[in-house]
């Protein structure tokens, strides 16, 4: 089975790139993200459209160029990370993770027994249709499988600790949006409280052997993230990309005019 060098390289203190993708899906999506240098994608199926039949293919176009394909999931349930990781996906990233205990119950779901849930498929899209041995491939799949926490709730701030204290949670994942509403500062990015919650979850991810990541909407914000530590960086998204390179453009074109 392939492997995720994403988390190979994470678990070896490195950075890794790459973008979120929330509104356009095409067969040249994936070679596109790999053409600029990117690690990963992470598609967001909680806030789109995206269906299971989407990510099957496009979990199958990132194989075909060495993508690591992550994906936030539309709810948090077994049945649906099951699904995510049986149709090819290399990892999740579970919103508003609030305590230990949920994170220990989530990672169980990614696991097989007896160290977790998950049932069974072989020979299917997430081990490439291959034969083999299921004990060998069961390690694998396991070993590759990549679990991130978003930290978006002052519930998961506070309990950041016992969180990226539970085994095979990998990132915890700052949500900067959800957590400025939840800390009662909406859309207050520079407010004290805020930058206090980015160092605390980057201190918590590096005690316990682990990685922070963000969503970075600019290059200022991207910079400061790493600088403070964070090292899983999605540079944009893809409305965000398209739009702010389209509107910088015409902006320039008709200011020519």
């Amino acid at each position: 089975m392939r492997t995720n060098p994403m988390k190979t390289k994470l678990a070896a203190g490195e950075t890794v790139y790459g973008t979120m993708i929330f509104e356009f899906l095409s067969p040249g999506l994936p070679r596109i993200v790999a053409n600029s240098g990117a690690d990963f994608i992470l598609y967001d199926l909680e806030h789109s459209g995206f269906t299971i039949e989407d990510m099957k293919t496009q979990f199958a176009l990132c194989a075909a160029v060495g993508l690591v394909p992550i994906a936030r999931p539309p709810g948090k349930a077994y049945n649906i990370t099951a699904r995510m990781l049986d149709v090819g996906g290399f990892g999740l990233l579970y919103q508003m993770v609030g305590s230990a205990e949920e994170a220990r119950e989530l990672v169980s779901w990614t696991r097989y027994p007896p160290a977790g849930v998950r049932g069974a498929i072989f020979g299917g899209a997430h081990d490439d249709y291959t034969g083999g041995d299921m004990a060998g491939k069961a390690t694998a799949a396991m070993d590759r499988t990549l679990v991130a926490a978003l930290i978006e709730t002052k519930d998961g701030l506070d309990n950041i600790d016992e969180i990226m204290a539970v085994d095979g949670i990998d990132v915890a994942h700052l949500g900067h949006a959800d957590l400025s509403l939840s800390l009662g500062i909406p859309g207050q990015f520079d407010h004290p409280d805020l930058q206090r919650g980015i160092d605390k979850i980057v201190e918590a991810a590096e005690k316990n052997g682990k990685s922070a990541g963000a969503m970075m909407p600019t290059l200022d914000w991207g910079q400061d993230l790493k600088n403070r530590g964070y090292r899983m960086i999605s540079y944009s998204h893809d409305m965000g990309l398209l739009g702010e390179s389209l509107s910088a453009g015409l902006q320039a074109l008709k200011g020519n005019a």
